[in-house]
């Protein structure tokens, strides 16, 4: 088992293992190590990626990063410069409110297809992340929070059984992946308790198979997510320009 490095650049640590290639492609390998670095990491909006820091890092030629680089940047989560490397992506307040205004219309959507068509099995799915989701709230323990948090979003996704609004919904998500962590670690009144307690409110009606009410509630938990991420983007502003 990989154990892993911890490197101090710029005042933040980079939380990143040696690739080992043992547990699947090392192109799937590096993918996941930058990505989970990239949403977790400490890099701020418009940073530069430290290419010879994360090669030496993770043990791996320079080849390989920019190929994870580009499918990151497909995803959104990346901004690929001309004869420059590439930078962390950078979203305006405008950007965040659209973006989420968009995704808290899909999430409505998911929700109230997801009633019509879940099955008992997959809401006892839904019901098992959602209590360990809410063991590593006790726990505070962020990354698996999230990681459990999207879990169940994906899964209720993917219980309306549409298929073109689980490739819509993909798309976004991938790109607001960065700003959603960002927004649990806004603690304006415990954001991240509100956001646990507005889970159970999504369990309870998932649970009832209360469409319309679940719909609603999706939609809100959206936009209460988009308040913490503005209030993040505030508190901590970027250097990459104007985030008007």
């Amino acid at each position: 088992m990989a154990i892993a490095d911890e490197v101090e650049e710029g005042g933040g640590v980079l939380l990143l293992a040696p690739v080992l290639g043992a547990s699947g492609s090392l192109h799937d390998e590096i993918l996941a190590g930058l990505r989970r670095y990239l949403i977790e990491g400490s890099l701020p909006d418009g940073a530069r990626i430290p290419e010879r820091l994360l090669c030496a890092t993770m043990g791996v030629s320079r080849t390989p990063l920019r190929e994870a680089l580009k499918v990151l940047a497909s995803e959104g989560l990346v901004e690929l410069l001309p004869n420059r490397g590439a930078r962390v992506r950078a979203f305006t307040k405008n950007d965040i409110r659209e973006l989420f205004e968009v995704m808290g219309g899909l999430e409505a959507l998911a929700g109230r297809l997801a009633c019509e068509h879940i099955t008992d099995v997959e809401v006892a799915g839904v019901e098992q992340l959602h209590y360990d989701m809410y063991a590593s709230y006790m726990r505070r323990d962020l990354p698996t929070y999230f990681a459990l948090n999207q879990k169940i979003h994906l899964a209720i996704v993917a219980a309306a059984r549409n298929s073109v609004l689980t490739t819509t919904y993909s798309n976004f998500a991938s790109r607001l992946q960065r700003v959603r962590y960002n927004a649990n670690r806004e603690n304006h009144k415990d954001r991240w308790g509100e956001a646990m307690r507005e889970h159970e409110q999504i369990l309870d009606a998932l649970q009832r198979r209360a469409g319309l009410e679940l719909s609603d509630i999706l939609f809100r938990h959206l936009q209460n997510k988009r308040a913490a991420a503005l209030r993040y983007l505030d508190d901590h502003p970027s250097d990459a320009g104007d985030q008007r």
